[in-house]
């Protein structure tokens, strides 16, 4: 065991990641400026949608989120350049995980990536080389590092690969009728337009997602198969970043490479004046048993929490119970509509409420379809009349469409949703049962 982990192999891979993966979340906060992102998400709305039991992280007032996304970006540099390292990437690494905690109406699954790595960044030595913590501190130098730190980044890789190919195991995916879905909005797009409508198309990009999503990362372990496999991945994370423009997930994914390729390839490449490792010593550090544990614990929770939704009633696809952490990527369609009454307590007539009034245009696109930020647009309506002097109920009709199936209700319009506790760990109540076949349109007989 300690030869497996504690053995020491060249720290290339992760010297070059470490620069990339710097630059890229740089990118990232400023970006998110740049491109109106921190606007429309955090500026914009009179309230965020936060994880449930997260309310206290709430948007900064005024201007000062656009300064919150610079000092983050400003932080990602100085990761990128080895500098202060750990406290830099420490900082980064809270402040993103506090704007991923205090909105959902933006929910990705690389933002939910960026925050995993990140923390896992703090503890691995990235700094050893190349930086400037490095020139700073000779007895900091080193050309090393444990193989654990690679084994991590490995296994936190092939977990997020192999759930995403997982989830796509459903008929809505595997008769291409979702990918569709997704290139219908795509016709305009320069050049590739027309070709994206093409039946053999969606099959393709059904069909390489499962088997790609599953075995990119043995591929890549394995020597015969490694560059193939990393210019198929080129060709698959550029496809991803021009159809469907999602950020810096996919330059990301590409730079995950260098903890696959062999230290003498990437330090003739890249790094020609660093010194090749190759002593091999096994070094067992004293904080070992802190070290097992505390990894064994995260590896566990991240296995296990793809799977909790099999633990809810009903179908993820129609609840969304269990969706969120679990890798479940690019894989379904949800449209929505929604009407929502109050009742002043005592009183019989129900009124229309108009809830968009509460609502940025973002928010009330993403709103219809996701019952857990129903039930905080309940609250959030209970909070708002209250402080009118009004004790109101808060009613709502919410019908949605899963992929190429037809509308159905999906809450109940006589349960008071403002007054039902939230439930993590079991089904909610109010979210009616899903009608056979609701992500499909029956086939007509002929």
């Amino acid at each position: 065991m300690n030869k497996f982990l504690f053995k020491h192999i060249d720290n290339t891979g992760l010297i070059l990641w470490r620069v990339v993966f710097g630059a890229l979340i740089a990118i990232e906060g400023f970006g998110a400026i740049a491109t109106g992102w921190v606007r429309r998400t955090l500026v914009e709305p009179d309230f965020t949608f936060n994880f449930i039991g997260f309310e206290f992280l709430q948007p900064l007032p005024g201007d000062l989120m656009y300064w919150y996304f610079a000092l983050m970006g400003t932080f990602g540099v100085l990761v990128m350049l080895g500098y202060k390292y750990r406290f830099s990437m420490f900082c980064y690494a809270l402040m993103w995980t506090c704007v991923y905690l205090m909105q959902k109406s933006s929910y990705n699954n690389h933002y939910y990536l960026m925050m995993l790595l990140c923390w896992l960044m703090v503890f691995l030595p990235a700094n050893k080389w190349f930086s400037i913590d490095a020139q700073q501190n000779a007895k900091l130098k080193s050309p090393s590092m444990p193989r654990w730190v690679l084994l991590v980044v490995i296994l936190q890789v092939w977990i997020v690969y192999t759930y995403g190919s997982i989830a796509k195991w459903y008929p809505g995916w595997l008769d291409a009728s979702v990918p569709a879905l997704f290139m219908r909005g795509k016709s305009d797009y320069w050049f590739v337009g027309g070709l994206l409508q093409e039946n053999w198309v969606h099959y393709c990009i059904a069909y390489v997602g499962v088997f790609f999503d599953l075995l990119i990362v043995p591929l890549l372990l394995w020597k015969r198969t490694r560059l193939a496999a990393f210019i198929v991945s080129i060709f698959f994370h550029l496809f991803n970043s021009f159809i469907f423009q999602i950020g810096i997930f996919p330059y990301m994914s590409m730079a995950f490479a260098f903890f696959f390729f062999s230290a003498e390839t990437l330090q003739k490449r890249f790094l020609p004046k660093k010194k090749l490792y190759t002593k091999g010593e096994v070094i067992v550090p004293n904080y070992k048993p802190t070290l097992i544990t505390i990894f064994s614990v995260y590896f566990i929770i991240q296995i296990g929490l793809p799977l909790r939704h099999w633990f809810f009633k009903d179908d993820v696809l129609w609840t969304e119970e269990g969706h969120r952490l679990s890798w479940r990527m690019m894989l379904r369609s949800k449209a929505g509509s929604l009407a929502v009454w109050v009742k002043e307590k005592g009183a019989t007539e129900k009124k229309r409420y108009d809830y968009t009034q509460l609502l940025s245009k973002k928010q009330q696109r993403a709103v219809k379809s996701k019952p857990d930020m129903l039930w905080q647009l309940a609250q959030r309506i209970e909070e708002a009349e209250a402080k009118k002097g009004r004790d109101v109920e808060v009613y709502m009709d919410s019908r949605i469409r899963v992929n190429t199936g037809y509308y159905h209700q999906l809450t109940n319009p006589d349960i008071d949703i403002a007054a039902e506790p939230w439930h993590h760990f079991k089904h909610t109540a109010w979210i009616l049962p899903s009608k056979e076949g609701f992500a499909r349109k029956p086939k007509k007989e002929k």
